[in-house]
């Protein structure tokens, strides 16, 4: 099962950030269809968010049809995201693990990383 970091200093939206993890983990084939999610409350205990935070994921969730609930029993993945798998023993994902690397020993910290990620995707993949 999932669990969602929360990260009050990034400025996204705490639902917004819950968002993204799920679409995450269920293009990285973390999760599936006919996987559950936490519920609203077990998310508010690990988190210490407004429930109805969690609940306002949940439905952007539902509304793009990647989830659904089921009354008593909790909210369910429906669809996917995963793309083909890229293995853990791919070159791709070592020639990534191997900059990520480098960039820590460089001194780059996290959103040093995600701004050199950003503006490179952004020269490579159409918005």
């Amino acid at each position: 099962m999932i669990e969602f970091r929360i990260d009050r200093r990034s400025g996204v939206a705490t639902y917004v950030q819950i968002v993204q993890q799920t679409k995450q983990a269920l293009r990285l084939g973390l999760l599936g269809p006919g996987d559950r999610l936490p519920t609203a409350k077990e998310v508010v205990t690990a988190t210490a968010i407004n429930p109805n935070t969690v609940l306002k994921a949940y439905r952007e969730l539902e509304r793009e049809g990647l989830v659904e609930p089921r009354r008593g029993l909790g909210t369910f993945v429906s669809a996917s995201l995963a793309a083909p798998a890229v293995p853990e023993d791919s070159p791709l994902r070592a020639e990534l693990s191997d900059w990520m690397r480098r960039a820590r020993e460089a001194g780059l910290d996290r959103e040093d990383v995600d701004a050199v990620f950003t503006s490179t995707r952004s020269e490579h993949y159409e918005a």
